[in-house]
């Protein structure tokens, strides 16, 4: 937890917003062009890293295009609009929980540790790394059920279940898959155990690190956002600004979106935005 607050107040500043939204966008734009294009996507795109090695590095990224399978089935354009919403859901929960620094290093580990999956795949088989998001999204729901476990889903639009029966089900059925392979004594089969479980690495790593943080539900966090947006409008009323930082002079009426803090190492009232709060010269008497 240490490590991981000394990493926000560094790097906090630079967390994107709504992160799940762009990447359900590259998603979106992956599925269309495999509608469109199918080839293009393993030619160009695709975690090949025989081509990385050539120079074309943007597939260490856009790998997590991978198209879903529409294959001109109506029902399954349902099902991916469907899967997107669902996505952008969890991904919202999670950010209001860990808020969006720890949700962007969440996504981003999982990034990496599907890329060390790949590698080894490469090096074993000389594959293409075959997988995409699906990792990167079992490992997100799999949080989302621990942080949210009473929530309730519609199964097949009817039968009401509770996202944590959900997460048990995905957990044995992701633990099977790393034991079967395991289980068959090839080579083949431990390399491809290791690679399933070194993709979902994220959670079995992040989690564990973040199992102390103040869970919020999500009608917990519209209240807070309430909140929020009410002091913004009463400082607004008034005329004058409820914040100010020493450096820039910057207040909430400038950046809705600035969060401002007193320095407990200067003496005196002196109160700081995000940008400034770690980086200013602590003013002494």
């Amino acid at each position: 937890m240490k490590f991981l607050n000394q990493l926000e107040r560094k790097f906090g500043r630079y967390a994107i917003s709504d992160l799940m939204k762009y990447v359900l966008i590259l998603y979106g734009v992956g599925t269309a062009i495999g509608f469109f294009a199918p080839a293009l996507y393993w030619r160009y795109l695709s975690l090949d890293f025989s081509m990385i090695a050539r120079g074309q590095i943007w597939r260490l990224v856009t790998f997590i295009m991978q198209p879903y399978s529409i294959n001109g089935q109506p029902l399954n354009i349902i099902f991916f609009a469907i899967e997107v919403y669902l996505y952008l859901m969890i991904g919202r929960g999670l950010e209001q929980a860990w808020g969006r620094f720890r949700f962007n290093l969440y996504f981003l580990s999982g990034i990496l540790f599907n890329i060390l999956a790949g590698l080894m795949i490469h090096f074993v088989f000389q594959m293409v790394y075959p997988v995409g998001l699906t990792y990167i999204l079992q490992s997100m729901f799999l949080a989302f059920a621990v942080l949210y476990p009473d929530i309730q889903l519609l199964l097949w639009f009817v039968i009401p279940v509770k996202i944590k029966w959900l997460g048990y089900l995905y957990g044995i059925i992701l633990g099977y898959n790393i034991i079967s392979q395991f289980l068959e004594g090839t080579s083949t089969g431990y390399v491809l155990g290791i690679a399933i479980l070194i993709s979902v690495a994220n959670f079995l790593l992040f989690f564990l690190w973040s199992r102390k943080s103040q869970m919020i539900s999500p009608a917990h966090a519209r209240r807070r956002r309430a909140m929020k947006r009410a002091a913004r409008g009463m400082s607004n009323s008034s005329g004058e600004p409820r914040h100010r930082c020493a450096i820039c002079g910057r207040t909430e009426q400038d950046n809705p979106d600035l969060q401002f803090r007193f320095c407990s190492k200067c003496e005196g009232n002196y109160e700081y935005c995000n940008d400034h709060l770690f980086t200013h010269t602590h003013v002494k008497r």
